[in-house]
């Protein structure tokens, strides 16, 4: 009996390993009509497509991925990191200097928080970067308002529930008193939507500076605000145990997919 399974990937998939959009988000631009194969438009995402197909986005054609590359950024204060935004907020995108190809963001910072933010062109690496099991932690420095007593933070490092969501347990150093705030330094190993906040808000404090200084092995180091700098090939390849310099990842894993 022939083989009666579609040749190719589907569009959505293809999307996404081009860096166009998440999968998700990429079967949102393909109903709504912005996506031409072989001069076509198409409204729905069962479509496999193949190497020689000619994929348009919005009039412009889709590249073939590059090999997987990071850059770390230093997200300022204000930005959303999300590839467009519902109520026309600036994003980090927005922001990006010249010269960077298509990149996604490996997990976000909230718009009120700022330090570093790992960008790369290849979904299947920004979702290797962001699994839990990666077993990478995310530091951040947290200023909040008040002075804690001791054993404030024992629950965080246990593992608290908020709101129904359980947070996985955390590293809490406590630094210093300034005026009438304190400096924490806290490592997780997640990264929920506004986790630290929320702990924070639950144990009765206020968080009112939020900057993140590591993702596993990179540091934001001396790196200024809305400034990128790419990871050496060599870097990346020792960090992510590759035995030669990086490259294209295997079809089954890879795929750049914009935040959203």
């Amino acid at each position: 009996m022939a083989d009666e399974t579609p040749k190719g990937d589907r569009i959505a998939k293809v999307l996404a390993r081009a860096g166009v959009a998440s999968r998700r988000d990429s079967e949102k631009l393909i109903e709504a009509g912005r996506i031409k194969v072989n001069g076509k438009k198409i409204f729905g995402p069962a479509l496999n497509v193949q190497a020689s197909d000619k994929i348009e986005f919005d009039g412009e054609p889709i590249e073939p991925p590059e090999e997987p590359r990071l850059w770390l950024y230093h997200k300022p204060i204000g930005l959303v990191t999300s590839a467009r935004d519902e109520k026309g907020r600036e994003t980090v995108f927005d922001k990006l200097p010249e010269g960077l190809p298509r990149v996604v963001s490996v997990g976000r910072l909230d718009m009120n928080s700022e330090g570093l933010l790992l960008l790369t062109n290849d979904g299947g690496l920004k979702r290797t970067l962001e699994l839990p099991s990666t077993g990478w932690t995310r530091r951040y420095r947290v200023r909040i308002k008040g002075y804690p007593r001791e054993g404030a933070f024992e629950p965080l490092t246990q593992g608290i529930t908020v709101d129904g969501e359980r947070f996985q347990p955390m590293t809490i150093q406590m630094d210093r008193q300034t005026g009438a705030n304190f400096w924490l330094t806290i490592g997780l190993k997640e990264g929920k939507n506004r986790e630290i906040r929320r702990a924070m808000e639950f144990l009765g404090f206020t968080v009112n500076r939020l900057i993140r200084i590591s993702y596993g092995p990179f540091q934001l180091r001396e790196l200024k605000p809305g400034e990128v700098e790419e990871v050496k090939r060599r870097v990346l390849a020792d960090q992510l145990g590759w035995s030669s310099k990086p490259k294209v990842l295997p079809r089954k894993s890879r795929g750049p997919s914009r935040n959203t």
